[in-house]
């Protein structure tokens, strides 16, 4: 807690129940605000929220369009769900996306949703995409983190015989801009995840709304870390904001609050319709000074 960094503040613009020129419009002018250093979009395929049988679209794809459309913006999915797609196809995946934006992805991912939220389950059923138990999704999740850095990383072929992941003569080619990879950012609360996190994330993110849980969760994950030999504070603390326009004090008050107890990377969610200008609306009502202000790292 000794050392300080400056906070880093993002918008989140969960692509459902809108339409991509709107999307578009927001990133497109969010990439012209320095204040604004990372922007992210969701990972499903079927709406969580609103009308469950409105417009959603898938996250990678849409995020390459916008890779390609933005210059400065860092960009990833929060956070992209290891139950859709084999741990190969998607470190393929974000090579591109990482090649297609010059070397700005942030790569967010996670166990993926959990059996607990009714709507979640329909996602799979209706793409014919097997539900492992929270057992599975964990254990493949952990060798599918393994499986990305090697393929990333490693210049020669190789076998890797998981208890879930089996793959034969696998190689990353080409290999993505960053070194030696994109940043991994891991998303989730369970003790489990936070034990995947303390070995492979660069950065941990949570959703907001209870921040004393929040920082109970980043000492677990310190203490996983030290138990790995791992410094703590290799690992930025990130949190999900929910964004208030018609009471933006209270925004604040929870950017104040989450950055006091030691989370420096800040991401805002922005709800749709979004109104004209709401790039500029968070660079100056919400992140204002703040973006300037040292923040405690680690929490």
């Amino acid at each position: 807690m000794s050392q300080t960094t400056r906070p880093s503040f993002g918008i989140m613009t969960a692509p459902q129940q809108v339409d991509y020129s709107d999307i578009q419009r927001v990133w497109r002018e969010a990439d012209g605000i320095e204040q604004i250093e990372h922007a992210w979009l969701f990972d499903h395929f079927m709406p969580i929220a609103g009308d469950p049988d409105g417009p959603i679209f898938e996250g990678w794809t849409l995020l390459s369009a916008l890779a390609a459309q933005t210059s400065r913006l860092r960009l990833g999915l929060l956070v992209t769900s290891n139950r859709f797609r084999p741990p190969a196809v998607l470190a393929k995946i974000a090579t591109t996306v990482d090649i297609v934006s010059g070397g700005r992805l942030d790569f967010g991912i996670g166990v993926g949703s959990r059996p607990d939220i009714p709507t979640a389950r329909r996602e799979y059923d209706g793409h014919g995409l097997p539900y492992y138990d929270t057992a599975h999704a964990v254990g493949s999740f952990a060798e599918a983190c393994t499986v990305i850095r090697r393929l990333w990383t490693e210049d020669e072929p190789f076998d890797f015989e998981g208890e879930y992941i089996e793959l034969s003569g696998a190689l990353g080619n080409p290999r993505p801009v960053q070194r030696p990879h994109p940043p991994i950012m891991i998303g989730g609360r369970a003790a489990a995840t936070l034990r995947v996190a303390a070995e492979h994330a660069d950065l941990w993110n949570i959703p907001g709304g209870d921040i004393a849980d929040a920082v109970q969760r980043s000492a677990l994950l310190d203490r996983y870390c030290t138990e790995l030999g791992r410094d703590p504070a290799a690992i930025t603390r990130s949190i999900f904001l929910p964004v208030s326009y018609d009471h933006p004090e209270l925004t604040r008050a929870a950017v104040d609050e989450a950055l006091e107890a030691g989370f420096g990377h800040i991401v805002l969610g922005l709800s749709n319709p979004y109104p004209a200008g709401v790039a500029r609306w968070i660079a100056e009502e919400i992140i204002g000074s703040r973006a300037e202000v040292a923040a405690p790292t680690g929490a």
